[in-house]
């Protein structure tokens, strides 16, 4: 029994090894991805995405609302998920159960950021938000794949772990603001009031501390979803929603998240 369990494993393990259809589709389909994303987020001309849909995104829309240079994530994560799409083709990558798992659920990340964009940028609110919550329930099934064992070394933590976990961070930061942005805009005010502001910070920072401890303490989600409280808390120092308890708020909820990566190691430990 156990001779044949081997040879069934190392059958499986050639025969993804020379399969290189899903890796191939997997690199154009990021290629596709990102290229749409960068279309419509107007890098290259027409509308920027933080001005779109009537400026409800705008750094200055709600208490939730980032300062603009938050964004700037998005080229840390983007240049690792191109560095995971040509390192996924790898022999190693090829015949790794971890990756031949993950391939199907980070194209559909990338397409989903993709049509988030375009909803955008087509003045839907109500849709974005529909989006940006399917997007986020991707990526937590990525981060429970991502729990399975690592044969690529420090390579695959980087490219794999190490990407999709600030695409993590920051996409949970951004699915509060996304919120609060169509309820506010959609004619619900009191989400504009300073203690349903603190509210949705705490809430954030509430789900992300649970996701660094549920995971064992990565330190990538809980990076990305800092800097983008950190960020919060930076908007609110000025402008419409300028609250000295929203910065403080949003700077101690950073701070928390940032630590929980700790918890998160002693509990798995």
């Amino acid at each position: 029994m156990s001779s044949t369990t081997t040879t069934t494993s190392n059958v499986t393990t050639t025969t993804r090894d020379n399969n290189w259809l899903l890796p191939v589709i997997t690199l154009i389909g990021t290629a596709v991805a990102i290229g749409v994303a960068f279309l419509g987020s107007g890098a290259i001309g027409g509308t920027p995405i933080n001005q779109a849909a009537g400026g409800a995104l705008t750094a200055d829309s709600t208490p939730l609302a980032p300062g603009g240079p938050a964004f700037r994530i998005w080229t840390v994560i983007y240049l690792g998920l191109i560095g995971y799409a040509f390192w996924q083709l790898t022999k190693t990558a090829r015949a790794s159960d971890r990756q031949h798992a993950l391939r199907p659920w980070a194209v559909a990340s990338l397409l989903l950021n993709a049509a988030w964009i375009w909803m955008v940028q087509l003045g839907s609110l109500i849709a974005s938000v529909v989006v940006i919550v399917v997007l986020l329930a991707v990526l937590i099934r990525i981060m429970f794949i991502l729990g399975r064992p690592r044969t690529g070394g420090i390579v695959e933590q980087v490219l794999t772990d190490g990407a999709f976990g600030l695409y993590f961070g920051w996409v949970l930061v951004a699915t509060f603001a996304n919120t609060w942005a169509w309820l506010s805009d959609a004619g619900l005010e009191i989400l504009l009031e300073v203690p349903l502001g603190v509210t949705g910070i705490i809430v954030a920072a509430v789900v992300a501390v649970l996701a660094a401890i549920l995971d064992g303490g990565r330190i990538a989600p809980a990076l990305a979803t800092a800097w983008g409280l950190a960020w919060i808390a930076i908007a609110r120092t000025e402008g419409q929603f300028e609250s000295q308890a929203l910065v403080w708020t949003a700077g101690i909820a950073a701070a928390v998240v940032l630590l929980s990566p700790a918890v998160g190691r002693l509990r798995r430990r």
